[in-house]
């Protein structure tokens, strides 16, 4: 196939479910034909493109990897194909590319230059979490990650807790995997009684996914483990998810 010169957003699995069930075969047709990747990690994204394929080209590859040690004067210089119509690819290390993860850049300066973006279909755990949450789904928002510092992230999940209820808005976090249960129980701990608090684990991976919303009343005497596990949180203060205003959340 010949492939439009764009700067493609490839999704990857967030799981070790089998990737038949995660992301669309059409995607694996159109990063044969991408000789250009940016992501995240060298070393996952190879592994990730053997397990799709095993018969995968990886050599046929110009890699280039974006996260926090990357000098970012270089970036640009990595869409100098795509200038020459073309196609690159930008990959994560986990899920959606741009979306809490550094290739945001990428598309930032193709944006910026008018250059063509294309987003490929794949697992969110933010849009899965909120799916199965219950809470609003019209008005929401992702915070990333919350301050390490106590106090900071007591003042923080205060905040988010009075524009929940005052914006009827869904809020969603992460933490690092080996804090989650601190997590819980600070949520547990600090929220009002009837705030409705989700902690969703282990997305799109059968016999281990886990999506629970309690009260955070109720999320005191939870006994589930969550470390090590990766986990999505959202807590809601608004109205019923059924929507009183009439309509269908989509």
């Amino acid at each position: 196939m010949e492939l439009e010169a764009a700067l493609y957003l490839i999704p990857v699995n967030i799981s070790d479910a089998p990737l038949e069930n995660v992301i669309p075969a059409g995607n694996l047709a159109i990063v044969r034909e991408i000789h250009h990747l940016i992501v995240e990690n060298l070393r996952t994204a190879r592994r990730f493109l053997k397990r799709w394929d095993r018969s995968f080209d990886i050599d046929s590859i110009e890699f280039h990897e974006l996260n926090g040690h990357t000098d970012l004067k270089e970036v640009s210089s990595w869409l100098d194909p795509l200038r020459r119509g073309v196609p690159v690819g930008v990959m994560s290390e986990a899920g959606c590319p741009a979306v809490a993860d550094p290739g945001a850049l990428a598309v930032e300066i193709a944006q910026r230059e008018g250059l063509k973006v294309i987003p490929l279909v794949g697992p969110s755990s933010i849009l899965l979490s909120l799916m199965a949450s219950g809470f609003n789904g019209q008005g929401f928002c992702f915070n990333g990650y919350l301050p390490i510092d106590e106090s900071a992230r007591l003042q923080k999940i205060r905040e988010l807790e009075r524009v929940s209820e005052k914006q009827d808005m869904t809020q969603i976090f992460i933490e690092t995997p080996y804090r989650n249960n601190r997590m819980v129980r600070f949520l547990a701990e600090n929220l009002r009684g009837d705030t409705m608090l989700c902690v969703a684990c282990d997305l799109t991976d059968t016999g281990k996914e886990s999506v629970r919303s309690m009260r955070a009343s109720e999320w005191r005497d939870s006994k589930e483990n969550y470390d090590k596990r990766p986990a999505i949180f959202l807590i809601y203060k608004g109205a019923s998810a059924i929507n009183s205003r009439g309509g269908k959340r989509r």
